[in-house]
């Protein structure tokens, strides 16, 4: 079912049929027309506009929890990076979130990320309380970091997020699993 929601714009597309119906009705019966006649399409466009900056959609929720975890990320700040993680997070190499928060902490104490940017999201399904995300990202690291000397100083990661909709607290990511760098077909294990 189609949902305002998620494409609030539809809403514009509204407007401009409302508006050519008033300009129609206007010149067919010009006794009848009225100056409230004209604010029947702006209300409507307004409210699109209104409705776009009033909820926010599990699409918009998701994006933003990423895009706060890959701030915290490429700032160092795991109490901020431990905010968006799931407490029943679990993947193929860290079995809890304490495990995974001491491997980011081990990591990220060496200061390797110089920036952490998304380049791409795709919702592969999303339900009530279960989301599955393919993020596409961009890690770029210090020259002087043992990652950019020997290998390359960016690195194109694709990784697959579960995230589940906690009440009160939003999405929150429960499972990462890597599945490439640079194109190349990986795992957790592999970068170990």
């Amino acid at each position: 079912m189609f949902d305002f929601f998620e494409q609030p714009y539809t809403l514009v597309g509204a407007a401009v049929l409302v508006l050519f119906g008033v300009l129609t009705f206007r010149s067919v019966l010009p006794e009848k027309r009225r100056f409230w006649q004209w604010l029947l399409p702006v209300v409507l466009a307004g409210g699109a506009f209104a409705l776009d900056a009033l909820v926010q959609t599990d699409a918009e929720q998701i994006s933003g929890t990423i895009e706060t975890g890959a701030a915290a990320f490429e700032a160092e700040d795991l109490a901020a990076l431990g905010q968006v993680i799931s407490d029943d997070y679990s993947d193929s190499i860290h079995s809890t979130k304490e495990r995974l928060l001491f491997y980011c902490r081990e990591t990220l104490s060496q200061s390797l990320v110089v920036k952490a940017r998304i380049k791409g999201l795709k919702l592969m399904n999303v339900s009530d309380a279960n989301a599955t995300v393919m993020v596409f990202a961009q890690i770029t690291f210090d020259k002087n970091s043992y990652v950019a000397a020997n290998y390359k100083p960016s690195l194109l990661i694709k990784a697959r997020l579960n995230l589940k909709k906690r009440p009160g607290v939003g999405w929150l990511i429960s499972r990462v699993e890597l599945e490439g760098l640079d194109g190349q077909s990986v795992g957790w294990r592999q970068i170990r």
